[in-house]
């Protein structure tokens, strides 16, 4: 299994969220590839621009060290397109990178790991995790 991290659980372990870090560094113990799709880590180092944290930098850099950022391919704009399609048609729009994420995710066979339930819960075949709950 592959893990991909979604921005806001990477947000949670920048912040030191106890259960995030424990299901990463599980995750991690039992040799499972943890993975970090390029418009997250877009969406993490915009905000260290508009808000620099030397801390939160350097503890986004320690995670990084354990993680591959994982770019998207071509074919994720068409894939994206149903995505979003589900989204409108149930009056629930994600976010744009939110689609991406779940297209990328979903070409590659990832389990998602999110708290944002809202944004994922009606991508059909989408493999998700909160890891915001104790491990």
């Amino acid at each position: 299994m592959i893990y991909a991290l979604d921005t806001n659980a990477i947000v949670h372990y920048i912040h030191s969220n106890v259960n995030v870090c424990n299901n990463f560094h599980n995750a991690i113990m039992d040799n499972y590839k943890i993975v970090i799709p390029k418009m997250a880590d877009y969406e993490i180092r915009r905000g260290f621009c508009i808000k620099p944290s030397p801390r939160k930098e350097k503890t986004y850099a320690t995670l990084l060290r354990d993680c591959a950022i994982i770019n998207a391919t071509i074919d994720i704009w068409d894939d994206a397109i149903p995505i979003y399609a589900g989204h409108f048609n149930s009056r629930h729009t994600a976010g744009e990178i939110d689609i991406l994420i779940a297209a990328l995710c979903l070409q590659n066979d990832y389990t998602l790991v999110t708290n944002n339930a809202n944004d994922f819960k009606n991508v059909d075949r989408l493999k998700w995790i909160d890891w915001t709950q104790p491990a």
